[in-house]
């Protein structure tokens, strides 16, 4: 486990940062990708006449036919003065986007700037099924229906209110756990970030994510909650190409058969605050541990923060967006540079 000597610098490394945000991002290059996906043949369905706009003309539109599927949306960010010496892939959890690593719900810089101010060429995705990658048709592709959320849900469930009944309309009588780091004035534009979700297209998703890393090239991935099956697991599958992890409260894992091939890859593990106090949390961490020390048993290096026992208090399940974020992003600035993995 790290203890606080990981730590020891986050005071400098935070006054720095809000030294430098007024100042301007230089980049050399920024842009976007699609990768990975797959045709496939739809039949059998009737002619379709639609009108596509108001007052226009009905065209036929004949839905059988070759349709391009699952593939992902990538975004890049590359400084000026590059000080990372691999890019850093940014990947979201369930029924988000790229966007958790853009901005915070209440205005403020998110990781994306953070690290792009620490020198780190950036790639976010908008994995398959979310944002600007897209999504399939259900049955034919997607073999189940989409998962929505109520505006409550996240709010209860990602340990931001006190449990069940936490949520309210109103900001002022939400219950959100004592000491809570997320901020609750941003919470409706939190929830506008929600996207639905499938439970059948993890396969689709670490092939495309499996795409990326062979497109970008040796690859730092920092991952978060469902995300957590997808870094592991993709990182078993390129162990060559995946040059450190950083798992931001996993909610999967990777293959227990395969963690030998994750011995020369440095792994940072982050559990935010109130695990305890949550119905699932202690399971899900109990299960993240399991796996670090089968990976440290097959003789590879893991470190754990619980960021309560680092001193840093008050962290939701959307640590990323937490007021404190800054002070999370600069632990794990700490924990880059002592891996030697910056120039």
């Amino acid at each position: 486990m790290m203890r606080l000597a990981i730590v020891s610098a986050v005071s400098v490394l935070i006054s720095t940062t809000l030294a430098n945000a007024a100042e301007p991002i230089a980049l050399r290059d920024m842009g976007s990708f699609h990768v990975g996906g797959r045709l496939v043949e739809i039949s059998g369905k009737p002619v379709k006449e639609v009108t596509f706009t108001p007052g226009g003309v009905p065209a036929k539109v004949d839905p059988n036919g070759t349709y391009q599927v699952e593939q992902m949306y990538v975004q890049y960010f590359l400084p000026a003065n590059e000080k990372g010496a691999y890019p850093l892939l940014m990947w979201h959890g369930g029924g988000l986007t790229g966007v958790t690593y853009e901005t915070t719900p209440d205005g403020r810089e998110g990781w994306l700037n953070y690290f792009l101010r620490k020198g780190w060429a950036v790639y976010n995705s908008d994995a398959v099924e979310r944002g600007r990658a897209g999504w399939a048709q259900y049955p034919d592709v997607f073999k189940s229906e989409p998962v929505f959320l109520t505006t409550a849900n996240p709010f209860e469930r990602f340990r931001i209110g006190d449990g069940a009944g936490s949520y309210d309309p109103d900001p002022a009588k939400r219950k959100l756990m004592p000491g809570s780091q997320f901020p609750n004035e941003g919470y409706e534009n939190f929830v506008k970030q929600n996207v639905p979700r499938w439970t059948t297209t993890d396969d689709a998703i670490i092939a495309a994510y499996i795409a990326e890393i062979d497109r970008v090239g040796p690859s730092i991935i920092l991952f978060h909650s469902q995300a957590g099956s997808f870094g592991f697991k993709v990182a078993q599958a390129r162990p060559d190409k995946v040059k450190a992890l950083i798992a931001i409260e996993p909610a999967g894992l990777g293959d227990p058969a395969k963690v030998d091939a994750l011995k020369g890859i440095p792994t940072l593990i982050v559990y935010g605050d109130y695990i305890e106090k949550d119905s699932r949390w202690p399971k899900i961490r109990a299960n993240g541990i399991a796996f670090a020390d089968a990976v440290k048993a097959a003789g590879g290096s893991v470190d754990v923060v619980d960021l309560p026992q680092a001193g840093i208090k008050g962290n939701s399940h959307m640590v990323m967006m937490d007021k404190n974020n800054a002070e999370v992003a600069a632990l794990i600035q700490k924990w880059l540079e002592g891996k030697g993995l910056t120039k």
